[in-house]
């Protein structure tokens, strides 16, 4: 059973550990003031380690397709020729969203189900000269239930148009998995609050190179809540340029304190192993995952629903038993469900999960082996979390 009711097992909002409910009831303060200074240092400092960046982290109160739009309208002009990389639907709402304000988009678009390959990345870069100014990348997929190997893909990037921001949704992957924004040398990467951070949605997180910083000085796509310029500023000062998601900031506060406590390796530990626990679950079932076995995501799952199965049926005993999962989007609507395990989840989650889909599946009369999801999530959580204890007896 889960320890939080219900059992909510979509990709965001997640579910919120109990300080930091109470976190979200503190109290306002005032966001001129020296508290909420060094809450938002707190913050800044808490996220760096995550983002893999030395660079400053503005935090903006919107979600985080608005930390999406800023990306895109502090760094490019009208016009200019941007590369968007496309692997599902968030995939193509970043393209959208440069669109929109004018940017000539290209997209490379995958097969959903798929990670973009770095070849095909250079290929598609060299065929136009490798003159673009942006190249926007998803690195976690929601929508299908793919990780884009970002590293990989921003190497190819850099070798075939160096010159080329590099543009990251990192929304529902950032603070579950490792990431390294420097070192990999992206130049723009956004996440929010309501994913890997465990707060309630609100903030969106985005930190930016030097690169970057030098091209909002010539861009000339419109912004004003959204300029990050205006941020960058005011953090200085301790403040956000316009009234912030006070109570968010509180809860995002608190999650990174118990993160900080749990350690980044146990955080990104525990996601790889609650990940392995439902994919193995599910297909234990007699579920067909829906991505490709290489590089399926760590934080959310997603699996064809059979045609013989009568989803709206299950689905609805399943929020019966108080747990809730979430639907396909786009194309998808109606073929897959998708299965999170992201922010405070715990492999009690995950087998409780599995075990009511176990039930109702029973109840429906197409479970010829009762017990068998349940237990191969636990082996498969007992192998990965094996794999991380040897690695960390090695390190010793």
């Amino acid at each position: 059973m889960s320890r939080f009711e219900p059992n909510l097992r979509i990709p965001g909002p997640t579910a919120l550990p109990p300080s930091v409910r109470e976190a979200g009831s503190r109290q306002m303060i005032n966001h001129r003031g020296p508290e909420f200074a060094a809450l938002l240092g707190r913050i800044g400092d808490g996220m760096k380690p995550y983002f893999g960046t030395h660079g400053d982290v503005a935090i903006l109160t919107c979600a985080g397709t608005g930390g999406l739009e800023a990306a895109v309208v502090n760094t490019l002009s009208p016009g200019d020729r941007v590369l968007g990389i496309s692997i599902g639907a968030f995939g193509d709402r970043f393209a959208g969203i440069a669109e929109a304000y004018g940017a000539q988009v290209e997209r490379m678009t995958a097969e959903w189900g798929w990670a973009a390959e770095p070849n095909e990345v250079r290929e598609r870069l060299a065929a136009g000269g490798g003159d673009y100014r942006a190249v926007l990348v998803t690195h976690n997929e929601t929508s299908t239930g793919v990780m884009n190997p970002v590293a990989d893909l921003a190497a190819a990037i850099r070798e075939t148009a160096p010159d080329a921001l590099i543009l990251v949704d990192t929304v529902s992957s950032l603070g579950a998995v490792p990431f390294e924004m420097d070192a990999w040398g992206c130049d723009v990467v956004v996440t929010g609050s309501q994913k890997a951070w465990m707060a309630a949605p609100g903030l969106a997180m985005v930190a930016a190179s030097d690169r970057a910083w030098a091209a909002m000085e010539t861009a000339t796509m419109p912004r004003y809540y959204l300029d990050l310029r205006r941020h960058r500023a005011q953090l200085a000062k301790g403040e956000t340029p316009w009234t912030p998601a006070v109570a968010v900031a509180f809860q995002v506060d608190e999650g990174l304190r118990l993160m900080a406590e749990e350690t980044p390796a146990g955080v990104f530990a525990r996601h790889e192993v609650c990940a392995a626990a439902t994919q193995a679950g599910l297909e234990a079932l007699g579920f067909r995952l829906f991505a490709d076995p290489n590089h399926r995501s760590k934080t959310v799952t997603a699996a064809w629903i059979p045609d013989e199965l009568d989803w709206k049926v299950v689905n609805g005993e399943l929020k019966r038993r108080d747990l809730v999962l979430a639907g396909g989007q786009g194309k998808l609507a109606g073929k897959v469900f998708r299965v999170g395990h992201l922010g405070m989840v715990r492999l009690e989650d995950i087998l409780g999960a599995i075990g009511t889909i176990e039930e109702v599946l029973a109840e429906q009369g197409r479970l010829a082996q009762p017990g068998a999801g349940v237990a191969a999530a636990e082996r498969a959580a007992i192998e990965v979390e094996g794999g991380h204890q040897a690695a960390a007896a090695v390190l010793r």
